[in-house]
């Protein structure tokens, strides 16, 4: 795995993103305005924590009914690490868990399956919390063909290994590199997909992932009341505005959803009667308080993986 690689495509995009920045502050002071968010930060940062803890305790769960008991320190390490290229191209973070799991006695092919089966129940979570507002947008039969097309694609290479060649050798024909490469990386684990395949695990799983999301979706709703910004939209629907912009972010297939779910946030937040300049705080300070601060705590997990491993 070319970590240098990784470590300098990370780089650009967040250089990218602070340029992003720059000229959202140029248009709204956005950037002048970040001290507003200092009283909303340990809110924020809790349910992020919460958010993680929640999912990595379902990763816990998948590794051990699938016959793998990784001491929890070490495990929690390595899911975290896999935050860290979260915002760079590629499945890189997902790499990363193979790395340091794989010496923990875990196959490579598993630890794809685990990822594979968690995203699946994420996105189906997503939905489910996004109900309200998909509705009232009537973005639901978009939202929902997405997770559909995920779940049919998904399914189909778990069933035939040619559908999946096929479907990677089309991907690259028609330039969706990046989407090429996360079909090519699930066909290396979906086998394994079936030793969760069980009404315990599915429904802990779906449990899981909705508390999650509920948690980060909350903080949302908290951090756009705490910031005093007025909007048409009832508190249910507010409840599921960031996951509606995740959806929309996953289905941008940008790395992390960059740019495109803040932008959602915004248009979102306006149409419904906000002004733009709040729109963008709100927007923006999600995004810092969980992206880029699982983003944070990944890099803070693989420095220490790494180190270890030199030690070693």
């Amino acid at each position: 795995m070319k970590i240098r690689r990784a470590i300098g495509g990370w780089s650009i995009v967040a250089g990218l993103y602070f340029v992003a920045l720059l000229w959202a502050d140029s248009k709204t002071g956005v950037l002048r305005r970040l001290p507003e968010l200092a009283p909303m930060l340990p809110v924020l940062v809790a349910a992020t924590l919460t958010s993680i803890a929640l999912r990595f305790a379902r990763w816990q769960w998948l590794l051990r009914r699938a016959g793998h008991r990784v001491p929890v320190g070490h495990s929690l390490l390595a899911y975290v690490a896999g935050f860290a290229f979260t915002a760079t191209p590629g499945k890189v973070g997902e790499l990363l868990r193979v790395r340091y799991l794989v010496t923990a006695g875990v196959p490579a092919s598993r630890v794809v399956s685990a990822f594979v089966y968690e995203r699946l129940f994420d996105l189906t979570a997503v939905l489910l919390v996004a109900l309200p507002v998909a509705a009232e947008f009537q973005v639901f039969g978009v939202a929902a063909s997405f997770v559909a097309i995920v779940f049919g694609l998904v399914g189909g290479l778990a069933v035939s290994r040619r559908l999946g060649l096929r479907a990677v050798v089309a991907l690259r024909r028609l330039g969706l590199m990046r989407l090429a490469r996360i079909v090519r990386a699930a066909m290396a684990g979906l086998h394994d997909i079936r030793l969760w395949a069980t009404l315990p695990d599915t429904a802990l799983s779906l449990g899981v992932g909705v508390a999650a999301w509920l948690v980060t979706a909350w903080s949302f709703a908290y951090l756009v009341g705490a910031l005093h910004i007025d909007t048409a939209l009832s508190p249910l629907a507010l409840l599921a505005l960031f996951p509606v912009a995740m959806l929309a972010g996953a289905a941008s297939m940008l790395p992390g959803g960059l740019g495109s779910t803040e932008a959602i946030l915004i248009a979102l937040l306006t149409f419904s009667g906000a002004a733009p300049a709040p729109a963008s705080l709100a927007a923006v300070g999600i995004r810092l308080a969980t992206l880029w601060l699982a983003t944070v705590m990944g890099m803070a997990a693989f420095g220490w993986l790494e180190w270890r491993r030199a030690r070693a």
